[in-house]
């Protein structure tokens, strides 16, 4: 990729042994940070900008900023911020890319960023008669719902297109629901597609002869996809018998809900924490792959694993990701702009494509893990700097007792836990 005069890989052998002040001067040379931005990473955002952000403000609530390494995605490298408390989530995502990237890395891909603004009328007792009359009115309605946001229009986008569903309750009752395509650009598009469906709803009342209750944006963003896939060598990953419990534990969660639940979780590991850093709203970003995850009837994986004919490993995700690079917090918070800025990335499409490409390591990390050596033996390993603080050692200090914790745990032959920190951390107070 190149980003400057020269040549930059997100290739960067030993990322987590270096200290944060290296990897700030690695972050630097590679997103060509300024001495201002870089100081955001230790402050990013004060008490009274926050203030104007939400309601009620008492302060801040700060979350570990990583950078997984290794990303090369439709043939570009990025360094990618994840903003999350969980230990294991940015090391297994910085290796499976490293994985990915010995196999010529991720190919991702987005939809047109439309969103749905829905209208549920109530109350129309010509169903039929009510559709004719909206479509024949389509080109009024989309007029008036692009009359709200000119500077959406400028950019070429806007209300697209209309679209009629009627839903009903077990109890009988019917609802004509329209639904509005609107075009978001680079924004995630709640705001612009909110009011636009405010400004129709009240000439579909009177077209229906019904009441709009319901106006506001759709989270399950079908029109909104993003995919990602990658091809998987044998060898690079732990021989053929790795592959062949990757594929079945891909087949189990196909199978069963319970697993799925669980599958999808290690995908949103990943998205959730990029989303966070870069000021995205992920209670959407979830609620939109949940809702995909069972719109055919029964809740599915939205990664699935296949061995081809040539016995490579072959990954593909597909899930609605709507995200933007403009508006809210995206535009407001420091750090949020910052972490857009490392990432390098155009437009809200490609941001959809990293983070479905997150979400694919992400997964493949978490299944290889399970159905392998265990989930467990990684993440304590790494989780043992929190126990280590759990235990009563201080900062500078928990590197340390996790060293020989994770050491003497294997000498032992067990998992690490807290009775083996808290032995380590008294010998080393004793010593002292």
């Amino acid at each position: 990729m190149l980003r400057g005069d020269f040549m930059k890989t997100s290739r960067i052998k030993g990322f987590y042994n270096l200290s944060i002040r290296e990897r700030r001067k690695i972050l630097k040379e590679f997103a060509e940070l300024n001495d201002e931005e870089v100081e955001l990473f230790e402050k990013s955002l004060s008490s009274e900008l926050a203030d104007k952000m939400i309601e009620n403000v008492v302060g801040l609530f700060p979350l570990p900023l990583g950078i997984a390494v290794n990303f090369l995605i439709n043939g570009k490298d990025y360094l990618v911020p994840f903003a999350i408390e969980e230990p294991s989530v940015v090391a297994a995502a910085s290796y499976m890319a490293k994985i990915t990237r010995e196999n010529g890395g991720i190919n991702a891909s987005a939809d047109e960023p439309v969103m749905i603004g829905q209208v549920h009328l109530a109350g129309v007792k010509d169903l039929e008669r009510a559709k004719k009359k909206i479509l024949e009115n389509k080109q009024k309605i989309l007029q008036v719902a692009n009359a709200q946001d000119p500077v959406l229009i400028k950019f070429g986008g806007g209300a697209k297109d209309i679209e009629l569903r009627v839903t009903q309750h077990e109890e009988g009752e019917k609802f004509l629901v329209v639904h509005l395509l609107v075009d978001c650009r680079d924004a995630m598009g709640a705001n612009a597609v909110n009011t636009m469906v405010e400004a129709i709803a009240p000439i579909l009342e009177e077209l229906s002869d019904g009441e709009a209750i319901l106006k506001i944006i759709s989270n399950l963003a079908i029109y909104r996809k993003a995919r990602a896939s990658a091809k998987i060598k044998p060898e690079t990953i732990g021989g053929e018998d790795v592959v062949r419990k990757i594929v079945l534990a891909s087949k189990m969660a196909e199978s069963d809900p319970f697993r799925a639940a669980t599958h999808n979780k290690g995908i949103m590991n990943g998205i959730d924490a990029v989303c966070i850093a870069t000021g995205n709203d992920w209670r959407a970003v979830e609620a939109g792959a949940h809702a995909y995850a069972c719109i055919s009837g029964k809740y599915k994986p939205l990664a699935i694993w296949r061995r081809d004919k040539e016995g490579n490993l072959i990954g593909k995700l597909e899930m609605p990701i709507a995200v933007g690079t403009v508006g809210g917090a995206t535009k407001v918070h420091p750090l949020a702009k910052l972490n857009l800025k490392i990432l390098g990335i155009s437009s809200a499409q490609e941001l959809a494509c990293v983070l479905a490409a997150v979400g694919l390591a992400q997964n493949l990390a978490a299944i290889r893990a399970i159905a392998t050596e265990g989930i467990q033996r990684g993440h304590m390993e790494l989780h043992a700097r929190n126990l280590a603080i759990m235990a009563g050692a201080k900062p500078e200090e928990a590197s340390k007792v996790a060293e020989l914790a994770v050491k003497l745990a294997k000498e032992r032959g067990r998992k690490i836990g807290m009775d083996i920190v808290e032995e380590v951390l008294k010998k080393l107070k004793n010593e002292k």
